[in-house]
């Protein structure tokens, strides 16, 4: 018997089983993953976010593989046909895949050729041919000739009949041993290549897929980005893919090494023995007939399985990147819509991310009011007193942009600063329905220039009202399977969002739909109490939010901040259940700062039955630096005058641009040009890199070299080795002007309360 799921899962992932018993109980008490992890780290042994998802992902897949062993031994109990062997292996089996070979030739099935032998009587020639090969095929088979036709599946007509019906017995069996199965997909997976070939007459149609015309590669070493091109390119019927050996390739399909591997199975050798060539030929049409086509749909689809699995875990660090991606802050900010027949859609947002005023300018073509659209951003700088100038980096990005560069130059006196903010999604969220009840009356288009505004300020708070597929860090994320991607993309949101925390009193619908314990129907319900009672004093007063109970606040409580409230403690991460312990530290840092003797805080002597040295010490860092937002700092990247396009870029030349998407084969990196270019992996580094997370992430600022630009097929080599030669060699480059790029960093309003003193002094006061 294998041991029990926790203590399987422990060993897989390196913990104790006592940690896996604890943490299982609490997420069937209904606790998430965020509260698990920084609230219940004396239960757990502080597993970490990334632990908990991956012990939930494996208990999940365990308890469905229980409860499927369940009923398949019951299913072949009732059938008669459990030994005592065939139950150990059932109970033993650690895969779904094993469990189901195991299950295979006593699983229900349709009517087969090897059943409709069966009920001919043709059975015993089966077994007598393989049990005893000296026998004549033919001579034995004539015993079980039965022209009659009645009862029809008693018909067997002549010799020939027999002898397919006793091969069609023997080959189900062998296709549907355990053992073998297990061998042959144990040694296609290790040693078999995919092959793809163009489609007959597809050349020219599907010319994006000719690197693909004709390769190979080993299905255990080949990535998943080349596997999801391959699998890509045969859904569109450009490709035509199968999986072969290498003696395949080379041999006649005779010649396979599967074949022999079902002959050793069955100790069927040619001995020279009157049914060994028949027995022989059985093996091989086991193969090519009954197991070629299964286990290559299998590997097939195991292979694409892979390779999503590793596309979604690098979709899921590209958005965890983007969303803890630096903050702007409090700013006022402009927000710019690029646009050219339609004209440049203007959004101007306070600090809270509240709407102020709107407007449409013309500065290209068709209109080219250039005068006019300065005068009227100017006038809106002015009117507002903005800081920040957000220009979504679609189409006429980089025209816009010059509209932005010229009105700070004109006007140095408005100091702004102008930042490229990706629009990905922005459109989807223009058009959604939450969109439409924020701002009913407002165009669509303008819509837009608010959320490109209220991204820059705070991309968390903005990205988390767009579906996570909509903003566009994945690869090939069409292809994936749409419910594992959504929740692992969920996940990732949800890790992020509660890492930060949000201010109740700020926060929106869709921000504390993310919040640990709460669902769309509970946020709704806080937003609806806060608009009719006004600002939360404080956490206590959540209670009274509709539907708010007892458990739900104590999932969520220590994720939502209410800064300025009646209690400053309520402004940090410390748990209201974690007060008392908070208080007594806070009293002995008062005492401190009234006279008493310095000394340095000893987390053990705050530590009790229920809060032991993990929380000690995470209130403690708490507050020592309340409310501290664990992003970074914010920066902005300033990309080269005069190169907007592709046709401006010339090899050697040495730019600025931020990460967009990290894959496993490189990054791209916007440079302003309307078109990512690519770091291959090679070209990340002077080391060896094997994981391109491990250098850069989504939203970092890089300095890049332009190696290669191909025009017409709109790509961009680029690498941030500045000792790498451009394809053609040319003198590196900055800019046409000379002007080198550079970095504005300005620092972020940190969203930081009083230091740990004045806290306590604060709360003293509080108290007395």
């Amino acid at each position: 018997m294998l041991p029990p799921i926790e203590h399987r899962i422990a060993e897989e992932i390196g913990v104790r089983p006592q940690q896996v018993f604890a943490t299982v109980q609490l997420l069937n008490e209904g606790a998430t993953v965020p509260f698990i992890a920084r609230y219940r780290k004396e239960v757990t042994g502080s597993l970490d976010d990334t632990q908990l998802r991956l012990l939930e992902e494996r208990f999940g897949y365990l308890r469905e593989l229980e409860d499927r062993r369940a009923t398949v031994l019951v299913s072949i109990e009732e059938q008669g046909k459990l030994t005592p062997e065939l139950k150990n292996d059932i109970e033993n089996a650690e895969t779904k895949q094993l469990l189901e070979d195991l299950y295979l030739p006593y699983k229900p099935k349709r009517r087969t050729k090897a059943q409709i032998a069966r009920e001919a009587g043709l059975e015993p020639l089966a077994d007598a041919l393989f049990n005893d090969p000296t026998l004549v095929p033919e001579t034995e088979a004539a015993k079980y000739v039965n022209p009659a036709t009645e009862p029809p599946e008693k018909h067997v007509p002549d010799v020939k009949a027999a002898l397919d019906g006793a091969r069609q017995i023997l080959m189900e069996r062998f296709a549907e041993d355990a053992v073998l199965l297990e061998r042959m997909r144990s040694y296609l997976n290790e040693n078999a290549l995919i092959v793809s070939t163009v489609a007959e007459g597809k050349e020219t149609e599907g010319a994006k897929f000719r690197d693909w015309f004709d390769f190979r590669e080993k299905i255990a070493t080949i990535p998943s980005h080349r596997a999801l091109a391959l699998l890509r390119g045969r859904q569109e019927d450009f490709l035509r893919l199968s999986i072969k050996t290498e003696q395949e390739l080379r041999d006649p399909p005779e010649s396979s090494p599967c074949i022999a591997m079902v002959a050793d199975r069955f100790r069927l050798k040619d001995q020279g023995r009157a049914a060994d060539k028949w027995l022989l030929e059985t093996a091989r049409w086991t193969w090519l007939v009954k197991l070629s086509l299964h286990l290559e749909l299998e590997l097939m689809n195991g292979l694409r399985e892979r390779a999503e699995e590793e596309a979604i875990r690098v979709f899921a660090r590209n958005l965890h990147d983007l969303l803890l991606a630096a903050p702007a802050g409090a700013r006022i900010t402009l927000g710019l819509d690029p646009g050219i027949r339609t004209g440049c859609k203007v959004a101007v947002v306070d600090r809270t991310g509240k709407l102020l005023d709107t407007a449409t300018l013309y500065p290209h073509e068709p209109r080219r009011d250039w005068e006019g659209s300065l005068a009227a951003l100017r006038h809106l700088c002015q009117k507002h007193e903005v800081d920040l100038i957000a220009i979504g980096n679609g189409t006429a990005s980089r025209e816009t942009d010059k509209l932005a560069a010229d009105l700070m130059k004109r006007h140095p006196e408005l100091k702004l600063t102008k930042v490229m903010v990706s629009e990905a999604g922005a459109s989807v969220y223009s058009a959604s329905e939450l969109a439409a009840r924020e701002f009913p009356e407002l165009d669509v288009s303008l819509r837009g220039a608010v959320s490109i505004a209220r991204r820059l300020q705070d991309p968390l708070a903005e990205l988390v009202k767009i579906d996570p597929k909509s903003i566009g860090v994945g690869q090939y994320q069409h292809d994936l399977n749409q419910g594992k991607l959504a929740k692992s993309l969920d996940a990732v949101v949800e890790d992020c969002v509660n890492s930060v925390g949000v201010d109740v009193n700020m926060a929106s619908v869709p921000l504390l739909t993310r919040i640990s314990g709460l669902n769309s129907t509970l946020a709704a319900n806080i937003v609806a109490y806060r608009d009719q009672h006004g600002a939360f004093k404080s956490r206590e007063q959540l209670k009274a939010v509709p539907r708010l109970g007892d458990k739900t606040f104590e999932q969520a409580a220590g994720f939502l901040r209410i800064v300025g409230g009646d209690n400053p403690l309520d402004a940090s991460a410390v748990h209201p259940e974690a007060y008392p312990v908070a208080a007594r530290i806070l009293a002995d840092i008062a005492k401190v700062s009234h006279g008493g003797t310095p000394g340095k805080v000893d987390p053990a002597k705050y530590t009790d039955e229920k809060f032991g040295l993990p929380t000690v010490q995470d209130i403690l860092r708490e507050l020592d630096k309340p409310g501290r937002d664990p992003r970074p700092e914010f920066k902005t990247a300033s990309f080269c005058e005069g190169i907007e396009s592709l046709k401006d870029l010339e090899p050697g030349m040495m730019l600025e641009g931020v990460v967009t998407n990290v894959t496993n084969f490189g990054a791209f990196i916007d440079i302003g040009v309307h078109q990512d270019g690519l770091v291959h992996v090679s070209a990340l580094a002077d080391k060896f890199v094997k994981d391109p997370h491990s250098v850069v992430k989504a939203g970092d600022l890089v300095k890049v070299k332009v190696l290669e630009v191909d025009v017409a097929r709109k790509r961009i080599a680029l690498s941030m080795r500045m000792g790498d030669t451009p394809t053609p060699k040319s003198e590196p480059k900055v800019s046409r002007g000379g002007t080198p790029s550079r970095q504005n960093s300005r620092p972020a309003p940190r969203r930081e309360a009083e230091p740990a003193g004045a806290m306590a002094s604060a709360f003293a006061k509080l108290k007395r």
